[in-house]
C-alpha cells in the first residue's frame, strides 16, 4: 500500500505517468482550476494553490526522505499548486460576470503555456528558489515562483492585448 505522503505528492499516482508527468499534472490543474474559478473565483483559487503548497511541502519532504532523492519527478504537486496560481491571474472577474468562454480558454492556455515555460527554463529566481531550498519547500518553492511569474505575465499579455 503506498504511503500517503507519496500518494499526496504524486497527486494520487498522476507524478508516474510514463512521460512528461510534470505537464500532465499541470494540465489536469489547468482543467481542475475552471470550475474553482467559476464557482470560487480567483481568491479561493490562490487559497486552493496555497493549500497545495503547505500540504504539499510536508508531503514532498516526506517523499524525499523516503526515497533518499533530492527532486524526485514523480512529485507533481508542485505542478498543481504553480499552475493553480499562474490560472488564478487568468481569468478577471468584474461585477460577478464571468469572461467569455473564448477568453477563458485564451486566457487558461496562456497561463498553462507561461508556467511551463517558466518550469521547464526555470528563469532567475525560479533557478535560484531551486537552488537555494532543500527537502519539500525546495521541491515546491520553484513551482509557485514559477506560477506567479506566469500569473503577472498573462496579467501583462492580457493589458496588451485586450480580449
Amino acid at each position: 500500500m503506498p504511503r500517503t505522503a507519496t500518494v499526496i505528492a504524486s497527486v494520487g499516482g498522476i507524478g508516474y505517468f510514463p512521460f512528461a508527468s510534470g505537464t500532465v499534472a499541470s494540465a489536469v490543474a489547468a482543467l481542475l482550476a475552471l470550475p474553482i474559478l467559476f464557482f470560487g473565483g480567483p481568491v479561493i483559487l490562490v487559497a486552493a494553490s496555497i493549500l497545495a503548497f503547505v500540504i504539499g511541502i510536508a508531503a514532498c519532504d516526506a517523499h524525499v526522505r523516503a526515497t533518499g532523492r533530492e527532486d524526485p519527478s514523480e512529485c507533481v504537486i508542485d505542478e498543481v499548486a504553480g499552475q493553480w496560481l499562474a490560472c488564478a491571474f487568468a481569468l478577471p472577474v468584474f461585477g460577478g460576470l464571468m469572461p467569455q468562454p473564448q477568453d477563458a480558454a485564451v486566457t487558461l492556455s496562456l497561463a498553462f503555456l507561461l508556467f511551463r515555460l517558466f518550469d521547464i527554463w526555470k528563469p532567475w529566481p525560479v533557478s535560484w528558489a531551486e537552488r537555494s531550498f532543500a527537502g519539500g519547500l525546495g521541491v515546491m518553492a520553484d513551482d509557485m515562483i514559477a506560477g506567479l511569474m506566469a500569473g503577472l505575465g498573462v496579467v501583462l499579455i492580457r493589458y496588451a492585448v485586450p480580449l
